[in-house]
């Protein structure tokens, strides 16, 4: 299963860049191969100043070898081995009408001391964080996510949706991250479902990205904006770093297994401003968006 899930991904980071890099126009990913040195490493690959993206990262990595003794703390067991490994995506547009996105899909394996699987799971998810709320875009991008999830489960759009808005929860600001999407995390074989069963779910919900959130960009990267709009945008990225920074089960998973820091700090956004205690005004586009934010809705 784990060379069957990282071939897989080596294909969607290939066709999830090539399908940005046409969206874009002019940016072209950068690429870096690492070596992480307990064991594994990844590819990382990077876009900045372009056209459409000012930063964004479409990276892979397969990492194995003794579990840090924070993970088994975090997990409760003893000295064990394990392998991970996952893509994972954030993209940071220009325009501030067009929303930031992240994804990720991964894949974990333990073993006892005789190299036996112990515990394996999937993991994964998409959602999307915008500046200005246009609830069509936050409708499709809910809709194409049900759509993958229906082909599997009836229940795991409202389940992984529910998940989303728990898990992407600024707590020190009592706010959303942004409108959600999904989250699913120690997805294990059970009654219902195979390993197998598990990766084609996995799969399908990768194989919806693009579908996902490319017609947004198309639909709002040439929409005008005022030196207003931008710094709002700035601010609403301070949350999305307060997050990732406080909160991400991933970026603290990687520091805490010496992962590669370029890789991991690559879904922070160039530009950001921390406002002393700044509010939208009444009656804004500005604050349309922090009263769902607040109160995170169904879209579908």
């Amino acid at each position: 299963m784990k060379d069957k899930f990282y071939a897989y991904i080596q294909n969607l980071q290939d066709q999830i860049c090539a399908g940005l890099e046409a969206v874009d126009g002019t940016a072209k990913f950068r690429e870096d191969l690492w070596k992480r040195p307990e064991g594994g490493g990844g590819r990382t690959r990077v876009i900045e100043n372009g056209a459409v993206f000012e930063k964004g990262g479409v990276n892979i990595s397969a990492v194995h070898g003794k579990l840090p003794e924070a993970m088994q703390k975090m997990f409760g067991v003893g000295e064990a081995d394990f392998f991970a490994c996952g893509l994972s995506l954030v993209l940071h547009p220009k325009n501030p009408m067009t929303p930031t996105v992240h994804a990720n899909w991964r894949y974990f394996e333990m073993y006892d001391e005789h190299g036996k699987v112990i515990e394996q799971w999937f993991g994964g998810g998409q959602d999307l964080t915008p500046y200005y709320l246009f609830e069509e875009d936050a409708t499709h991008f809910h809709q194409t996510c049900k759509t993958a999830c229906d082909k599997h489960n009836p229940e795991f759009y409202p389940k992984y949706k529910k998940q989303c808005d728990a898990y992407f929860w600024n707590a020190h600001r009592n706010e959303a991250r942004g409108i959600g999407g999904l989250f699913f995390d120690y997805c294990k074989a059970n009654e219902s479902m195979s390993m197998e069963d598990w990766f084609n779910f996995v799969s399908e919900v990768g194989n919806s990205f693009l579908e996902a959130y490319v017609p947004i960009v198309e639909k709002r990267k040439n929409i005008a904006y005022t030196p207003e709009n931008r710094n709002w945008q700035e601010i609403r990225r301070g949350r999305y770093v307060e997050f990732n920074l406080v909160h991400d089960k991933g970026t603290l998973f990687g520091l805490r297994t010496n992962g590669r820091i370029e890789s991991i700090l690559m879904s922070l956004p160039p530009h950001v401003q921390w406002v002393y205690d700044h509010h939208a005004e009444a009656g804004s586009e500005e604050e349309k968006l922090v009263n769902v934010l607040e109160n995170p809705r169904e879209w579908i």
